[in-house]
């Protein structure tokens, strides 16, 4: 049994904002896939439910008009995964999230839950902070955006209120054109599994295919939050992709910037070995998936 208080299902993101701002009890859900747990768990017991599950506007991707490309906060993770402009423009944030639980979940669960959630674990997370996207939420007091590496504050918390509804991220297109990148998800099976550490990393390469550009590296589980390693990043901008040494010192550089802790699902000592080594392995697939050659 769940212990609800309450549970109204929102017409349109300002009647959910109206519905928030009447009830200082309520709280949103979507898919439900964590807020149900933490009822269920007694953690959120006694609780009102404002339901923005069937509000159009917040699902789909769209390619804005700039080039930028939208995805609506209520866009399940399936739907990601095999929605034709993100196979097309970012298809390592569809291979993140099919990552997420089993079919039930992946059909159920929200890209926008997963990440106002602020766990670090979130399998869209790490791929998102290399993606640079802004969170567009929508309030009491308006609209306002704000950049993920602004989002989280701390081990699940961020600067949504209680009051805002997240409604989409934007993802610029000078984020993904010409971007390519892969997500390594660690956990003890392959399946169903809420990662020990997610690694995520995205390349620019040169146009003769030589030169890595640009890179970003982002990790989940090796802090409080979801992270960017960018001096780690500045490292290897302008190095050769067959260049070993800097990649070493690539991966090396990124365990300066992390901050993992100990569970029972890895001890801090094994989740630092994993920092070092992942980065190299999701590099090397970016750069074969950007077209370049690494045993040149």
């Amino acid at each position: 049994m769940f212990d609800i208080r309450s549970f109204y299902e929102a017409k349109s993101v300002e009647d959910a904002v109206d519905a928030l701002v009447r009830d200082e009890n309520a709280e949103i859900i979507s898919g439900g896939t964590d807020v149900l747990i933490r009822v269920r768990e007694g953690r959120d017991a006694g609780r009102s439910l404002v339901s923005i599950h069937n509000i159009k506007e917040l699902k789909g991707v769209r390619l804005l008009e700039n080039g930028d490309l939208s995805i609506g906060a209520g866009t399940s993770f399936s739907h990601i995964t095999n929605d034709p402009l993100i196979q097309k423009y970012i298809p390592m944030l569809g291979e993140a999230v099919d990552t997420v639980g089993g079919p039930q979940i992946r059909n159920t669960g929200t890209i926008g839950g997963n990440i106002c959630n602020g766990a670090t674990s979130a399998d869209s997370a790490s791929t998102m902070c290399t993606l640079d996207a802004d969170i567009l939420l929508e309030g009491p007091e308006g609209r306002r955006i704000v950049p993920i590496a602004s989002f989280y504050t701390g081990p699940g918390r961020t600067v949504r209120e209680r009051t805002e509804v997240c409604t989409c991220f934007l993802i610029h297109r000078e984020s993904y054109e010409g971007w390519h990148g892969h997500y390594i998800k660690y956990g003890k099976r392959k399946a169903m599994e809420i990662a020990t550490l997610g690694c995520a990393v995205r390349v620019k390469l040169s146009e003769d295919k030589r030169t890595i550009e640009d890179v970003r590296l982002g990790y989940g589980v090796a802090g409080p939050t979801p992270l960017r390693c960018k001096k780690a990043e500045e490292l290897l901008r302008g190095c050769l992709v067959t260049d070993q040494e800097a990649v070493g010192e690539f991966a090396r550089m990124a365990v300066t910037e992390v901050n993992p802790r100990s569970s029972w699902r890895a001890s801090k000592e094994f989740r630092l070995q994993l920092i070092e080594e992942l980065p190299k392995r999701a590099l090397a697939e970016a750069v074969k998936k950007a077209g370049g050659i690494i045993n040149a």
